[in-house]
């Protein structure tokens, strides 16, 4: 019993860790200007126009954090406050962005692959937990191994998602650097603001592969 309240207090803490250090980064550079002062829109139109993304729009969103590229309608869609913005963190946020963008017209292959795992994932995170419990409590294992393969495409979704992160935010600070809109000093702040987001993404990958590989195990039990 002590075991599983480590285990799920764990599974809590991790993501909570990674959410606050985000948190905290963000708020610490987003009072830093760059020496640009560039906004984050301005900082998004001018790496999408220097690598001719000139047809991807910008748009401005509602909330903290909740920047994102829409692969759909071609758009970089920026929090107010990053949108608005002309601090560190806007410029990296922004920038880390266009990154997907970037991929996006490149075809870069792990974006592809996330893709289209989308649909998979979204029924294996909606569906598998009811499987996986209605199976261990009928005494099903089939069901529970069916849930457990949809749970398994959602967690490669994760994983997926990694390496399309870490490559959105390399590019990001290749841009910044190149365009000049971050000068050398500005680099090491600016890297932080990105790792700080990258750890949201490592923490749900952990826990992800964590919950699997137990629901792995007890499957495992019951079928001896």
């Amino acid at each position: 019993m002590g075991a599983y309240l480590i285990y799920f207090g764990l599974l809590m803490i991790i993501p909570m860790l990674a959410s606050g250090k985000v948190k905290s980064t963000y708020t610490k550079f987003s009072k830093k200007p760059t020496s640009s002062g560039m906004t984050g829109a301005d900082v998004a139109r001018k790496i999408l126009d220097d690598n001719g993304l000139h047809d991807v729009q910008i748009g401005m969103v509602k909330g903290d954090l909740t920047d994102h590229y829409d692969p759909r309608k071609k758009q970089v869609n920026l929090s107010e406050n990053n949108y608005q913005g002309r601090s560190m963190a806007s410029s990296a946020i922004a920038a880390h962005e266009v990154g997907h963008a970037i991929q996006d017209q490149e075809e870069y292959a792990f974006l592809r692959f996330r893709s289209a795992l989308v649909p998979l994932a979204s029924t294996g995170s909606n569906i598998s937990m009811i499987l996986i419990i209605a199976g261990m409590l009928l005494g099903t294992m089939n069901l529970m191994l069916v849930g457990i393969v949809f749970f398994a495409f959602a967690v490669l979704f994760q994983l997926v998602t990694l390496p399309v992160e870490f490559d959105a935010s390399n590019r990001a600070m290749t841009q910044l650097v190149s365009t000049g809109i971050i000068r050398n000093n500005e680099e090491r702040e600016t890297k932080k603001v990105l790792n700080a987001a990258a750890l949201t993404y490592v923490a749900a990958a952990l826990v992800a592969v964590a919950e699997l590989l137990r629901f792995i195990l007890i499957f495992a039990a019951n079928r001896e």
